[in-house]
């Protein structure tokens, strides 16, 4: 695998805004490694259970995105370490979220993931849905998260017309999101782009793309 020639390639391809989320789902910690002596700290991570053992065995200086579905009673189990939750999809979740990192004083990036593809097998928020929790009293008593921003994956396909208009909606949102302002939310970030699509997703205002695949051919 040429690891440093795939990211250099993928990184060329990128805004000066967007960073990369390298994605380390199912790939062996001697190949993290190798990853991060090419420079890279952005690490994302889809399950818990395979989160957990890569960070005891990692260099403590990698920032840890859980980019996955996260059940709540599995928030405890990353809660001393996590840098950033990009899938945060109910209130309820996010309770949890800050009353784990509350235990540790810490308070952890989360990412509203926002429903864009045209699949029943993604996870999400409507748009509706995530006003909702942006505008919620409750949200508001919630002291040791920050909503950073949004998550979005586009439908899986070879229709590039599709996947451009999932993510335009997408940042249309993120937009008009970021007129909201309180202690505990600051939207900046607009994660989507993956292996197939984020060069495009780039181009349509991602701050973040997660790439796993395309790096490690």
């Amino acid at each position: 695998m040429q690891i440093l020639q795939n990211i250099q390639a993928i990184k060329s391809k990128l805004s000066l805004v967007c960073k990369l989320i390298v994605v380390t789902k199912t790939r062996p910690i001697e190949v993290l490694q190798e990853v991060y002596n090419t420079g890279e700290r952005l690490f994302g991570e889809n399950r818990v259970q395979e989160l957990v053992p890569k960070y005891e065995a990692l260099p403590k200086d990698i920032q840890w995105h859980l980019i996955g579905h996260l059940q709540s009673n599995k928030v405890k189990y990353i809660a001393p370490f996590i840098t950033c939750i990009h899938s945060v999809e109910s209130l309820d979740l996010l309770i949890e979220i800050n009353k784990q990192a509350k235990k540790y004083n810490r308070i952890i990036t989360c990412l509203l993931q926002i429903y864009i593809a045209k699949e029943e097998t993604k996870f999400g928020l409507s748009q509706e849905e995530a006003l909702e929790i942006l505008y919620s009293e409750k949200t508001k008593e919630l002291t040791h998260i920050l909503i950073s921003g949004l998550m979005g994956m586009a439908t899986n396909t070879e229709d590039m017309a599709l996947v451009a208009s999932e993510f335009k909606s997408l940042n249309d949102f993120f937009e008009k999101c970021q007129t909201i302002e309180t202690p505990n939310i600051k939207i900046t970030e607009l994660s989507m782009g993956m292996s197939g699509d984020y060069a495009l997703a780039s181009s349509l205002g991602s701050t973040m793309v997660r790439v796993g695949s395309a790096i490690f051919i």
